[in-house]
């Protein structure tokens, strides 16, 4: 059995985490957040690969660009490793992503997780110019993205033509300092996705969602990858849940209080996310999550829900339900 690995997403602004109103400020509390998590040993600290927060009514909140935020984390931290719960693939042509990875785990000396998908924002799309295709195209071009990105990474110079994308002669250097290659993460859900997943993936990341739907996903993609005669154990699972912990009853009670104060409507939204919300005392968290581990997930991708009232959270996790996963 794999060892459980566990990472966290880093404040950005996805649900109005930020304590106060100043970019910098904002900014050093995402710092804060990732300096402490280093410090308590978490694997990894990730971004979402968005430009304006998901929740309707609060889109014109800061909202922090995901490669640029974690240039600044690598540059500060030592051990913590770097990535994003998946990167839009329709936003950069992956000749650009594969420079710019490159780059980002020379940063970090060799701390890149590489996450990727097939993009799924439609007001994004359509608000900041990027052409909004079908599932199955975005998927079509996923796949060939990973295969440009792949053998740029790996070749002196790369030549690709397919449907979506070509390059000619494509030189990145320098490489990533990872061999052959940093970790890719494909993120996402359904078949044809699941497809590309047991094609280029080393982690499959499955973005909230019961045990139930997510033990399903994982015989989706042994039986793709006995298709392609792919050895299933080369793919770790993980999963991106989100997380409110407390010491007991009265502090979980203090800080969804809190939450309500600061923002009504998100707190709603993040309380009816029952399904996909780590939510309780360290034993309820551990019975939570002990249900992932029991069907192959060994890869935990944390949404820390309440870090703007105080990072203990972090500290309580780390020492109270890491330990016993």
């Amino acid at each position: 059995m794999k060892p459980i690995q566990v990472g966290l997403t880093l404040p950005q602004g996805w649900l109005d985490e930020f304590p106060d109103n100043n970019a910098y400020d904002q900014f050093l509390f995402s710092k804060s957040v990732a300096l402490k998590a280093e410090q308590l040993g978490y694997n990894a600290g990730y971004v979402y690969d968005h430009f304006i927060p998901y929740y309707g009514d609060k889109r014109t909140l800061p909202f922090f660009e995901a490669y640029t935020l974690l240039s600044a984390v690598a540059a500060i931290t030592t051990k913590l490793r770097v990535g994003q719960v998946v990167t839009c693939n329709s936003y950069r042509l992956p000749s650009l992503l594969a420079k710019m990875s490159s780059t980002l785990d020379a940063i970090s000396n060799g701390r890149l997780e590489f996450g990727i998908g097939a993009g799924w924002f439609e007001h994004e799309y359509n608000s900041y110019g990027y052409q909004f295709d079908s599932a199955s195209t975005r998927i079509e071009q996923l796949d060939e993205s990973l295969t440009i990105i792949k053998k740029m990474w790996q070749k002196e110079k790369s030549s690709f033509k397919g449907k979506h994308y070509s390059i000619k002669n494509a030189i990145c250097s320098p490489k990533p300092i990872q061999n052959p290659h940093p970790p890719i993460m494909v993120g996402g859900a359904g078949q044809k996705l699941i497809t590309v997943a047991a094609k280029h993936a080393t982690r499959y990341n499955h973005p909230f969602g019961t045990p139930e739907i997510l033990q399903s996903k994982i015989e989706m993609l042994k039986i793709q990858c006995k298709k392609i005669n792919r050895n299933f154990d080369e793919i770790e699972n993980s999963v991106l849940l989100r997380v409110l912990v407390g010491k007991d009853k009265d502090d979980i009670k203090q800080i969804v209080t809190q939450l309500k104060k600061k923002n009504e409507s998100i707190s709603e939204f993040i309380m009816r996310s029952k399904d996909s919300i780590a939510l309780g005392t360290p034993d309820e968290v551990i019975e939570y999550l002990q249900k992932y581990v029991n069907i192959g997930i060994s890869y935990f991708i944390m949404n820390f829900i309440g870090l703007s009232n105080s990072l203990e959270m972090l500290s309580l996790f780390s020492k109270k339900v890491r330990p016993r996963l």
